[in-house]
């Protein structure tokens, strides 16, 4: 039985860590990368426990395995991940519904995997849906960044309800920026 949580300690964030180099792009096929997606930014534990700290980040367990994760990512960390610094910056020059995206309370979801012996199973929308439920009352929306070759991962943000606002290329891809609207 698969239950959906907040991490709470440090064995549910090796879980992550585990479950993260297992899926990074540089550890996968390019078949593999091509049909299941991936993952690009690899994390410290140090790190992920800053980040827990200040918005728990949703996990799905089968017992001590982490089945699924969804990183928990708020204005308040947006200098700790170097490689993600562009994304906020990208996200500070955005109008959503004739406001900039800075001047909204948001969620920026970190990154998102889910364990290949547990895909396809509906755990990416139960996760996405607790993920909601554990932040829609102190945030407006969830925002995320996701490279266009990511095509599994871009349609199954846009299933939950995410909706693209923004491409945009850099030097190696494209990228959409993607708004789960909790209004």
């Amino acid at each position: 039985m698969v239950e959906i949580c907040q991490a709470k300690s440090k064995s549910d964030l090796l879980g992550i860590l585990v479950l993260q180099r297992e899926n990074l792009v540089q550890n996968i096929s390019i078949q593999e990368k091509e049909e299941q997606g991936f993952v690009r930014v690899q994390h410290s534990l140090e790190l992920l426990e800053s980040l827990n700290s200040i918005e728990p980040h949703i996990i799905a367990k089968e017992g001590e395995t982490i089945a699924a994760y969804f990183l928990a990512m708020t204005k308040k960390s947006r200098n700790d991940v170097p490689m993600l610094v562009p994304m906020f910056d990208q996200f500070d020059e955005l109008v959503f519904k004739g406001k900039k995206v800075s001047e909204y309370n948001y969620m920026a979801v970190g990154q998102v995997c889910i364990g290949k012996n547990y895909r396809s199973q509906g755990l990416f929308g139960r996760c996405y849906e607790a993920y909601k439920e554990a932040f829609n009352d102190r945030y407006d929306f969830a925002i995320t960044e996701i490279s266009i070759s990511n095509a599994r991962s871009l349609k199954a943000h846009q299933k939950v309800g995410f909706e693209v606002i923004h491409t945009f290329k850099d030097e190696f891809e494209t990228w959409a920026i993607v708004v789960w609207d909790w209004a």
